[in-house]
């Protein structure tokens, strides 16, 4: 399947570009930082990021550190050491531990739950973090990006106080690789499970199968195989839940198929 290459290719994209994704990474409260001053020891090891966006320092107090990147904090440092303390200091800032910024992945995925961000990832990449969709998945993702209040636990869908993005996989395996988007902290990927149609009959695979965007009846026909010889499609019904009746309905080739419909394919007259 596309989708599964897709996302393998995505693991080695990540796994390639990590260490510039690091450099561009926004620390906040609870990232752990190592820095490293050359040839001092006592000014090296491991600091926490308190919830103020600070961390403590040795000489230096308080130091700013939330909201931004680990370059930037090793040039603060340089200059503040540079200030009566060394002599051209050289000093090296990296994310020890990723514990600020996290993202939901719920729906039908293989291991849902929330994932630490480790630095700027796609939703392909979340997508293999998780372990890929399920067999069950639809094709079309919502990504949930919460307006106000806090991002401890995932958004859902029919929660009103968020930014919904709508994106469906079959796009990226043909080749849309800009709907292959960035997600943000605090951000709740949802994979929700597939709509489904059934096509039973005269045909040469009957059974349920998902249904895709616009599909129309003689694609739903195909992707249950084909018409058997004995079928005819000039026969077609749709038999559709209408207001919680059934209804029976004529059919053509180019007719859209609907969430829930059979299609049901009959014997051609002799």
């Amino acid at each position: 399947m596309k989708t599964v290459l897709l996302l393998a290719l995505a693991i080695a994209a990540a796994q390639e570009s990590s260490k510039g994704e690091r450099a561009n990474y926004i620390v906040g409260p609870g990232d752990v930082l190592a820095v490293h001053v050359f040839y001092e020891p006592q000014l090296s090891g491991s600091f926490r990021v308190e919830n103020d966006g600070q961390f403590a320092y040795p000489f230096l107090g308080r130091v700013g550190a939330g909201g931004r990147t680990v370059g930037t904090i090793a040039t603060s440092l340089k200059d503040r050491l540079s200030e009566g303390y060394l002599k051209n200091p050289q000093v090296t800032v990296d994310v020890e531990q990723f514990r600020s910024q996290s993202v939901f992945v719920m729906g039908e995925v293989r291991t849902p739950g929330k994932y630490i961000l480790s630095g700027s990832i796609t939703l392909l990449d979340a997508l293999a973090q998780s372990g890929s969709p399920t067999p069950a998945a639809g094709a079309e993702i919502l990504i949930l990006h919460p307006t106000t209040g806090s991002t401890d636990a995932p958004t859902l869908p029919n929660q009103r106080d968020a930014d919904v993005t709508r994106v469906n996989l079959r796009e990226i395996e043909d080749g849309r690789l800009s709907k292959n988007v960035t997600i943000r902290d605090g951000d709740t990927i949802f994979v929700p499970k597939a709509e489904r149609f059934f096509v039973i009959g005269l045909v040469r695979n009957p059974g349920s199968y998902v249904l895709e965007r616009n599909m129309t009846v003689l694609q739903a026909i195909s992707t249950a195989g084909g018409i058997s010889e004995r079928g005819s499609n000039r026969r077609l019904k749709i038999v559709r839940i209408v207001d919680n009746k059934r209804k029976e309905l004529d059919a053509t080739p180019t007719d859209i198929v609907t969430a829930g419909d059979t299609i049901v394919v009959r014997q051609r007259l002799l």
